[in-house]
């Protein structure tokens, strides 16, 4: 633990207590969903953490403090902010000046899996990661929640790659840089909006009790690193995954042909989509990360009874 990092009273004891504790992220709150249907996901996605026997630790930056654990009000202030230049978006690159600075920060999923892991929190959820992007063989835009996965050891229950990326180079990026990819009750990589993506996960798991035991054995032998646990979707929320690509390829014409490159791409792309398919992208959005919190609850719990 250093100065720089605060952990709420809550999280501290039940961290104390050898209690299951839940990390999770605050860009949803800045930079993911708009004013006050992000406020609300956030506060539902702390709900179901609780609802599955776990304590939630929404992380973010607050006025320089790493805070694992911000509460109801500062949810609600974040989450006015959305879209406001003053709240840094905060990868590992991010978090010195954020802090540094005493300025207010949203973390990514790689500045969340630091925090957790400063903190002694081994599971965390969030909605999809970065991944290599599409074209990365000419740009190199590989986002940097890989290179975390590889060395932090923090367990993520997401959905998959988010499908506007290059899923078949996200995980033979994975596997080169020893990441394990389970695929919870199901054997191939589920893709954000769709359960299917075609491409095979490393291992399939269907309880949280097998998922534990993994990561625990994992730790034990002193393996550097995360492992990544996708967890599709819900069925009912599931969106056709022939139309949901027809739909990506094109808005990623559609960005080479304006000109948008680099942090600019992931935004306009999922902007697009949102308006291609009439906002039913965000409500599978919303259902998903509600899906993966409880999830993660699940596993944090056996995990700690390990």
């Amino acid at each position: 633990m250093t100065p720089n990092i605060h952990l709420s009273d809550e999280v501290a004891a039940a961290l104390a207590d050898g209690q299951a504790v839940v990390a999770l992220e605050s860009t949803l709150i800045t930079h993911g969903l708009p004013y006050p249907l992000n406020v609300e996901t956030a506060l539902a996605m702390e709900h179901a953490v609780r609802d599955a026997g776990a304590i939630p630790a929404t992380v973010a930056v607050l006025k320089g403090k790493l805070t694992v654990g911000i509460g109801e009000a500062e949810v609600e202030r974040l989450g006015t902010l959305a879209g406001d230049s003053s709240v840094r978006k905060c990868s590992r690159r991010d978090l010195p000046i954020a802090i540094g600075l005493g300025e207010d920060g949203a973390t990514t999923v790689a500045g969340t899996m630091i925090a957790a892991h400063l903190a002694g929190v081994r599971v965390f959820a969030t909605g999809g990661i970065g991944g290599v992007h599409r074209g990365a063989e000419s740009t190199f835009d590989i986002s940097a929640d890989l290179t975390e996965l590889s060395q932090t050891p923090v367990a993520v229950v997401c959905a998959g790659a988010k499908s506007i990326l290059d899923i078949g180079l996200t995980l033979e990026y994975l596997e080169t840089k020893g990441v394990p990819v389970y695929g919870y009750g199901t054997d191939e990589l589920p893709a954000f909006y769709t359960r299917k993506s075609g491409f095979p996960v490393d291992y399939r798991v269907d309880d949280p009790v097998t998922m534990a035991k993994a990561l625990k054995a994992k730790w034990d032998l002193g393996l550097h690193g995360g492992a990544l646990i996708a967890n599709p979707i819900p069925e009912a929320y599931s969106m056709d995954e022939a139309f949901i690509t027809k739909v990506i390829e094109d808005a990623v014409v559609e960005a080479k042909e304006k000109g948008v490159k680099g942090k600019d791409t992931t935004p306009f792309l999922l902007a697009k989509i949102k308006e291609i398919t009439g906002g039913n992208s965000l409500e599978s959005n919303i259902q998903l990360v509600y899906h993966n919190a409880k999830v993660a609850a699940l596993v944090a719990k056996e995990y700690m009874n390990l």
